[in-house]
């Protein structure tokens, strides 16, 4: 079995964020970057299904050099060879382009990516690769299983979960609980350093988007305390200054 798994280079959570540029451009000054945390369960569970069918994984970003050693984290998990396509990610429809050219020259079984990136938020790539490759995509996906050829899925829904069965290949958007993230060891840190690390150039420029400006949210107001007796109180401040009643 062929393995896809498309990883996103963001920051981590705790990384301060500013804009450069009019605030037209992301500041990456002292910003430490990791898999995105979506990716990270898709990573895990391709692991473990890579060990169980004795396949091939691969992972991809799309991305310039300084993504390259979010990838080699991503070999140090346990992927077997990794590709970086030579390109800033413009917005999703561009990655997509990327992602779905590379995979059909793959003819990969299975492609796997987080439900979102934490850092835009869109949600869009795995269903644009579906579209474009004519193939299944399913998203949120929190458990997935393979009986031969079958895929036995758990989705997301309002209220509770979906349990579907589809044939491979598909794409599948992932989130936790689908598998628990995995720490690299030292022996996965050493045989990061040989395992193959290519680039490939962008197929196409086409955007679909393009970002004009960006800006952080308002800050935080001050907090007012009413004490439990006073709902009168409660409800004016509720009423006439949050303006949610």
């Amino acid at each position: 079995m062929k393995i896809l798994v498309c990883i996103t280079h963001v920051p981590d959570t705790t990384s301060k964020i500013q804009f450069t540029a009019d605030n037209t451009k992301f500041d990456t000054t002292g910003v430490q970057f990791i898999i995105g945390p979506y990716d990270d369960y898709a990573l895990a569970r391709a692991v473990e299904l890579r060990d169980q069918t004795g396949g091939k994984l691969t992972v991809l970003n799309v991305g310039e050099a300084e993504t390259e050693p979010t990838l080699r984290k991503a070999l140090a998990i346990g992927a077997d060879e990794a590709i970086r396509v030579n390109s800033f990610p413009k917005d999703s429809f561009f990655v997509a382009q990327q992602i779905a050219h590379f995979a059909k020259e793959g003819s990969y079984d299975l492609i796997l990516m987080g439900r979102e990136s934490i850092d835009f938020n869109g949600g869009m790539v795995h269903g644009m690769v579906g579209e474009l490759l004519n193939m299944p995509s399913f998203s949120p996906v929190m458990k997935l299983d393979l009986d031969g050829t079958t895929v036995k899925m758990a989705r997301e829904i309002e209220g509770g979960k979906e349990m579907l069965e589809a044939q491979l290949p598909l794409i599948a958007g992932c989130q936790e609980p689908i598998a628990e993230w995995k720490i690299p060891n030292m022996r996965g840190i050493m045989s990061a350093r040989t395992k193959p690390l290519n680039v490939v150039e962008a197929v196409s420029e086409q955007t679909q988007a393009e970002t004009k400006k960006y800006e952080l949210p308002p800050a935080k107001g001050a907090v007012k305390l009413v004490d439990k007796d006073q709902v009168s109180e409660l409800v004016k401040l509720l009423k006439n200054e949050a303006k949610v009643l």
